[in-house]
């Protein structure tokens, strides 16, 4: 990453007259000499690749709540934004003995 000297804004890289350049808004231009040629490629993780681990041991706190469905009283717990940011996160529960799972939102 190179960064601008003249307002401090990250430089980006942009062809002119076929060499690489790095450019900036307020108007500074580098040459990229070869030595710091780099490439970058995004490579988006596909739902195909995302894994799902459905584990009795779970490593997850525990906690003193009834399950609606088998009555036991202890479960795993965990927090996730499921709604916007302005909003509390959601928290689920899974049972210990059956594996039910809920939510709460607050």
């Amino acid at each position: 990453m190179e960064f601008c000297p003249n307002c401090g804004t990250l430089l980006r890289v942009n062809k002119k007259d076929g060499k690489s350049l790095y450019i900036c808004r307020c108007g500074y231009e580098k040459d990229i000499d070869e030595s710091s040629r780099f490439e970058h490629s995004d490579k988006k993780q596909s739902e195909d690749e995302i894994v799902i681990i459905e584990d009795t041991n779970m490593t997850m706190p525990k906690v003193k709540e009834e399950c609606k469905k088998c009555h036991n009283r202890e479960a795993y717990w965990w927090m996730l934004q499921t709604r916007s940011g302005d909003e509390p996160a959601t928290k689920f529960y899974r049972c210990t003995k059956c594996n039910y799972t809920w939510r709460e939102y607050d």
